[in-house]
């Protein structure tokens, strides 16, 4: 019996996040559907940002409505802030994703506060989820490889915030790459260092292909032992806050490649192409993956 990897579909958060076509909830909705149909169980389907600061993330609230829930299936909201959580426990996200930036600069201009204020916000998070209820708390360290603002963060920074994390018993705390400039054997380095500090918790990556080498350290990451990694159909994605941030690796390309390998992923690789041409056609941005252009093989 083959190992599992889970795959995290970030498509119709970080997929559409730094598009400059803006889609209906309705349209959102749909997409989400589709991903769900091809495979994906977990699924960022919401961003609980200021909508005027990022309007392609508006109408979380219609979208959060139009999913009820069903067993078997996440919905994740995107959570910066408090203001965040409770919008998020008022939708009913399956689980809420809690950011935290590996760099003040970027935290500034992405969620108006630095590291220090963002790992207190995180801990107010949890006090609030232990004192009144609410979704599952998972943590996504963003630029957790390089920021573009600050260049290079040291790996303690990182380490640091992820033995934060863990004395407040977060149970799933990603490395994010938000930028693509990690290396595999970063990754192998980070991954140790982060399980160091929190050996209890389930860890997940997170890379962009900005360079390259997305692939390259999802083979590093699942080598080091994580099982969890995010995906984005099409190979959509990038972050309004960071300049030339281009798309995360493609949902249907990282599959392809485990499914090669013996590892399953419930993932439908040719339904998820399918979607990735269909969302691409809305947005007006043909997919960047390499399965969209080349297929799968051996040819179905």
């Amino acid at each position: 019996m083959s190992e599992t990897i889970e795959i995290v579909e970030v498509g119709a958060r970080d997929g559409l996040q730094n598009e400059k076509a803006i889609l209906e909830p309705a349209e959102k909705v749909e997409f989400i559907r589709r991903l769900e149909a091809a495979g994906a169980r977990r699924i960022e389907a919401v961003s609980f940002v200021n909508p005027r600061r990022v309007p392609q993330m508006a109408g979380a609230e219609e979208i959060m409505a139009a999913l009820p829930p069903e067993a078997g299936r996440s919905r994740i909201g995107l959570v910066l802030n408090e203001r965040g959580w409770e919008r998020a426990v008022a939708s009913g996200c399956d689980e809420a994703n809690v950011v935290v930036c590996a760099s003040d600069e970027f935290g500034i201009r992405n969620q108006g506060a630095g590291v220090d204020q963002q790992v207190e916000t995180l801990a107010a998070i949890v006090r609030r989820r232990a004192e009144g209820g609410g979704p599952p708390i998972s943590l996504t360290i963003s630029v957790a490889f390089g920021c573009p603002f600050e260049g290079e963060v040291p790996a303690a920074r990182v380490a640091g915030i992820v033995r934060a994390a863990a004395e407040l018993a977060v149970g799933e705390i990603a490395l994010a790459d938000t930028i693509g400039a990690a290396d595999p054997w970063a990754v192998r380095a980070r991954v140790a260092a982060a399980r160091a500090e929190a050996p209890d918790a389930r860890l997940r990556l997170h890379f962009h292909d900005t360079r390259g080498v997305g692939l390259a350290n999802a083979f590093a990451g699942i080598e080091a032992g994580v099982r969890v990694l995010d995906a984005s159909c099409g190979g959509l994605g990038g972050c309004p806050f960071a300049p030339a941030a281009t798309g995360n690796i493609a949902t249907e390309d990282l599959a392809w490649m485990l499914h090669r390998a013996g590892f399953q992923t419930g993932i439908d690789v040719e339904a998820m192409i399918e979607a990735g041409r269909w969302i691409g056609e809305r947005i007006g941005k043909a997919p960047v993956s390499s399965l969209s252009r080349a297929g799968v093989f051996p040819p179905a």
